[in-house]
């Protein structure tokens, strides 16, 4: 039936978010996310990784503009 899916790590998920914003990820890697990453912390990472994103953005434009 259903296998468990093996427990992998929040700096691998940390990682394969990272490389998703850039859009730079080899097949392999890709594979071996989709078997071992539980997709609601993806989403989860994913959101928090691109709200730290714009907070960034934003702090620069603030420290350049004003």
């Amino acid at each position: 039936m259903n296998e468990p899916r093996p427990k992998s790590g929040f700096l691998k998920l940390v990682k394969a978010v990272f490389w998703s914003f850039f859009g730079v990820r080899r097949r392999a890697d890709l594979e071996s996310d989709a078997a071992q990453l539980n997709p609601l912390h993806l989403i989860a990472a994913g959101v928090i990784g691109a709200a730290l994103f714009i907070v960034v953005l934003l702090l620069i434009v603030r420290a350049v503009v004003g």
